[in-house]
């Protein structure tokens, strides 16, 4: 997701490099999910908002990360967005949880003494 939550609109370089995803496959979900609407100059550049970005960031978890089909991922984000949503954030907070609990035990296990044989 974004960092930099003073910048309003992110390039589609930016966006393809948050998820680690070619340009090429973020203008295919754009035909293939009417809830990316990314706005375009005269030239056809796409600026992408922090709401397209969690657009995005829905598909990405359904069909890159669950292995949903495009079918599957629309039917599941029209039935239940929000639902999509909470889930999300609720594996990213678990993601960040796991991550301190990791470095607590490193320095647990760097501070206990070592036993002798």
């Amino acid at each position: 997701m974004p960092e930099d939550s003073r910048k309003l609109f992110y390039s589609i370089g930016e966006v393809a490099a948050m998820f680690g995803v070619n340009e090429s496959l973020l203008r295919f979900w754009e035909k293939e999910f009417d809830t990316i609407k990314p706005k375009k100059n005269a030239k056809g550049t796409r600026s992408y908002t922090k709401e397209d970005i969690e657009d995005i960031h829905q598909i990405y978890y359904l069909v890159k990360e669950k292995g949903m089909t495009l079918v599957g991922a629309k039917k599941r984000i029209k039935e239940n967005r929000k639902g999509v949503s909470a889930q999300i954030e609720a594996i990213e907070c678990l993601t960040k949880v796991k991550e301190e609990l990791l470095k607590m035990k490193v320095e647990m296990d760097e501070t206990a003494p070592s036993e002798s044989l």
